[in-house]
């Protein structure tokens, strides 16, 4: 005899609400507890079938039903093959919105909110080592000019510069080669007032150019710089009762909406030596202070050398911590796997 949908359900039940409350369950508990709308001599047929299977047994006459070595055995099986799927398809949700990292990183915050029942942050990545690959000048009419400039990690940025006189091809060129002369694998930080004396003496007439690519550059640096963080499960702090008092809630409500001072927590750069793996903050480790009642956990993900991001969960001092720094690892190696697969 095999287990058919129903069965599987009442000895779902029957095993779950015996660990709940270590007493003999009986079929008026479970006509209760399962929505199978049957009656209690229904339930009572199909106990009998799942107890001559061996799944259930019955400790005493008189007594409800009590899961078996077998039951357990099935049971823990079934978890086992729930959560492999889950993982599986999690990892595939991941893979899916790899290429897209925006879209990624949101599913990664709203799918810790939603298993953890606490609030998740998750930062886009920093790039450590800001270093321009290429620049680029093209003419685009008599009138502008098109810089595009390359930063280590992919980023591009595209500006039209407006000119007066026309700048013929000989002079895109000179400036093209100036640019990249001084400024191709050099950080950012490290474009100094000397290195800009030296390229616009060489630019001449075409220096006020050279100044705008310049601050091309700069808007870059901004943006790059700029911690761009997201949110899910705020509202989860209203579950617990020690978080909830009407003025720590709107402090935090307020932080996670505002998200500024999240930026001490999961935007801050990482030192050299400073450990990529999980962190936790308790109470007053906290360096946000509408967090001190909180306790924080971070782990940091890596898509390349130098570029790296942050994802942090955020409850109660008595949070579940073996669930969520296991989520946390699990999750940070699924990410390893699916970055080195883009790169």
């Amino acid at each position: 005899m095999e287990l058919s949908e129903r069965k599987i359900t009442i000895l779902t039940a029957i095993i779950r609400t015996y660990l709940e409350t270590g007493e003999p369950v009986g079929s008026r508990t479970i006509s209760k507890y399962s929505d199978l709308n049957l009656s209690s001599a229904t339930i009572r047929n199909e106990m009998s079938d799942l107890e001559e299977m061996g799944y259930i047994i019955q400790p005493h006459t008189s007594a409800g039903r009590i899961p078996s070595d077998k039951g357990y055995r099935w049971y823990v099986d079934s978890l086992m093959a729930d959560k492999t799927k889950q993982i599986v398809e999690i990892k595939k949700d991941l893979e899916d919105k790899a290429d897209k990292i925006d879209i990624l990183l949101q599913y990664v915050a709203k799918l810790l909110a939603n298993d953890t029942n606490y609030t998740s942050m998750v930062s886009k990545p920093h790039y450590e080592h800001k270093k321009i690959k290429f620049i680029q000048l093209t003419d685009v009419d008599i009138q502008q000019i098109l810089a595009v400039i390359v930063i280590e990690g992919n980023i591009i940025k595209n500006k039209l510069i407006n000119v007066i006189d026309e700048v013929d091809k000989e002079a895109i060129l000179k400036l093209n080669i100036i640019l990249n002369t001084y400024l191709q694998g050099l950080d950012l930080t490290e474009i100094n007032m000397e290195v800009i004396a030296k390229m616009k003496q060489q630019a001449g007439a075409y220096a006020n150019i050279l100044s705008d690519v310049l601050d091309v550059i700069a808007e870059t640096v901004s943006e790059v710089d700029n911690v761009e963080i997201y949110t899910s499960g705020a509202t989860n702090i209203l579950k617990y009762p020690e978080l909830s008092n009407h003025e720590k809630v709107s402090d935090l409500l307020y932080t996670f909406e505002e998200k500024q001072q999240l930026a001490k927590l999961i935007g801050d750069k990482c030192s050299e030596d400073e450990s990529r793996g999980i962190q936790v903050y308790i109470g007053d480790e906290t360096p946000v202070e509408s967090m001190k009642d909180c306790a924080v956990v971070t782990a940091t993900y890596e898509i390349d050398e130098g570029v790296y991001g942050k994802i942090g969960i955020v409850g109660p001092k008595r949070m579940d911590y073996d669930k969520v720094v296991g989520t946390l690892q699990n999750l940070m190696t699924q990410l390893d796997e699916i970055f080195k697969k883009q790169l």
